[in-house]
């Protein structure tokens, strides 16, 4: 692998030539809310700290206008840097996300300099052959997995590079591996059911226990991944029976050679040396060691990366590489995914200028007045849209919860719907938005790794979208009413 510019290479009928690269979107989208302080009332609610939540959470009933803060050229351009950083966020801190990726992409640049992914891939396809299929319901329901139990999202950055090559070298395309993750991941995410980072935090925050709701969530989370399992599956077989039929056709060769090297995965079986062998026991164990951390250990970003750039020392001495071949290849490695890591920043910059710029509470007290005495289904469905329109704004799952639940979920009790549905429509939102927002770097980052173009993206996902949309909004709606 030598490159993973955001959309490098056009398709074939020209549009991606057209269209903006994702940093382009991002900085537009930056100065766009940028505009937006000047025109929207700066307006806050006090605060308290919630001891459940661990943070401060919103005090219902205490919103009041503030003096403007409108965002000028200066705070625009100081957006995306302290997207990185900035310490009064909704959200996490992108830093320790972007380290991670450049840490994964050493340690790939080093598994990768022993060519024993290459000749695993081709050994792998030729033992698949006329199963390969049968790859997307397994993953995607591991990745579901990961997503409703611990909210699996940033974590999923380190699987692309070794998943997509995998899934062009059985024929299908770039779409069809960053579909299997992303949307795997995120369907799980949209049917949280333990899932801490947002089913449990919304839920204290609407000051309810989080097991209230949970068969409701269940069936979105067990309906929602049958039908994106079938989507995925559709579209891939279409793809392998003509691969014109792709939505990123016109990269197909470049892709092939970028993931691939240009390997014919179709003549023999090619044979693993012993050392490629223990390589790629290593790669695979590592992989391992990350999910137990996270799910189990408490591990976040700093312990990952130290995981992958420990790993990628111990690859580089069982393979004999040297000091200065390993070094290379590690720094090569990071500088392949270096786009990735700038998209980040640039993506929680748009949330920094919302936050600085006083706007957040502004937008959420107004969602407040628009739920006053509606009936139960209206209610609840418009609650559902209104937190998909805050999703963008504020992308993280987390954040959205202390934001907002604490405002909305009160709301319910006059609407006689109940707080635990409110919790529902709330993950049910971010997660669908979290599909596709261009403010997210998961999203974002996991394009760049696949490199398939933000438009090419849309093109793909957006029926599935509102299928899910239908598809929860008639789960929401008969709850409200039952």
């Amino acid at each position: 692998m030598t490159d993973t510019s955001i959309d490098k290479k056009p398709d074939g009928d020209g549009l991606a030539a057209r269209f903006p690269t994702a940093y382009s979107i991002l900085f537009l989208l930056i100065i766009v809310v940028a505009a937006l302080t000047w025109i929207i009332p700066a307006g806050q609610y006090d605060r308290a700290m919630n001891d459940e939540v661990g943070r401060e959470i919103a005090v219902p009933g205490t919103y009041q206008t503030v003096e403007a803060n409108p965002q000028g050229f200066v705070d625009v351009m100081l957006a995306p840097v302290a997207g990185f950083y900035d310490p009064d966020s909704y959200a996490a801190n992108a830093i320790d996300v972007a380290l991670f990726v450049l840490l994964l992409g050493g340690f790939l640049g080093v598994v990768n300099a022993t060519k024993a992914i290459d000749t695993g891939i081709q050994t792998a396809m030729v033992r698949l052959k006329g199963r390969e299929i049968w790859m997307i319901p397994i993953l995607m329901s591991l990745f579901a997995l990961g997503g409703t139990t611990y909210g699996m999202a940033e974590e999923t950055l380190a699987f692309y590079a070794l998943l997509i090559p995998v899934v062009i070298a059985a024929g299908y395309d770039s779409v069809t591996g960053v579909a299997i993750i992303l949307i795997g991941a995120g369907i799980g995410t949209l049917g949280s059911t333990i899932n801490p980072f947002a089913t449990v935090i919304a839920s204290n925050a609407a000051g309810i226990p989080f097991t209230q709701g949970m068969a409701l969530r269940l069936v979105i989370l067990l309906g929602g991944l049958v039908i994106c399992i079938a989507y995925v599956m559709r579209y891939a077989s279409r793809v392998k029976a003509d691969p014109v039929r792709s939505v990123v056709a016109g990269q197909r060769d470049s892709d092939r050679q970028f993931f691939l090297n240009d390997a014919d995965v179709d003549v023999i079986e090619p044979q693993l040396s012993g050392i490629q062998k223990l390589v790629l026991v290593l790669f695979f164990a590592t992989f391992a060691v990350m999910i137990w951390g996270v799910s189990s250990q408490g591990w976040w970003m700093a312990r990952m990366g130290a995981l992958f750039f420990g790993m990628a020392i111990v690859v580089g001495l069982v393979a004999r590489m040297g000091e200065k071949k390993l070094t290379t290849a590690f720094v090569d490695g990071a500088k392949d995914l270096l786009g990735v890591a700038l998209v980040i920043g640039l993506a929680r910059g748009i949330v920094v200028i919302m936050e600085q710029g006083l706007i957040a509470d502004t937008i959420l007290n107004s969602a407040a007045d628009s739920l006053g005495g509606l009936p139960e289904i209206a209610f609840i469905n418009l609650m559902l849209w209104i937190e998909i329109g805050m999703s963008f704004l504020v992308p993280s799952s987390s954040g959205l919860a202390v934001l907002s639940m604490p405002i909305l979920a009160p709301l319910g009790d006059f609407a006689g719907v109940g707080r635990d549905l409110v919790v529902t429509a709330y993950q049910s939102a971010s997660g669908l938005v979290n599909l596709i927002t261009p403010t997210s770097a998961v999203v974002i980052g996991g394009l760049a790794i696949g490199r398939v173009s933000f438009d090419r993206w849309v093109v793909f996902v957006w029926p599935l979208l509102l299928i899910l949309v239908v598809f929860i909004s008639a789960g929401i709606s008969l709850a409200a009413i039952l």
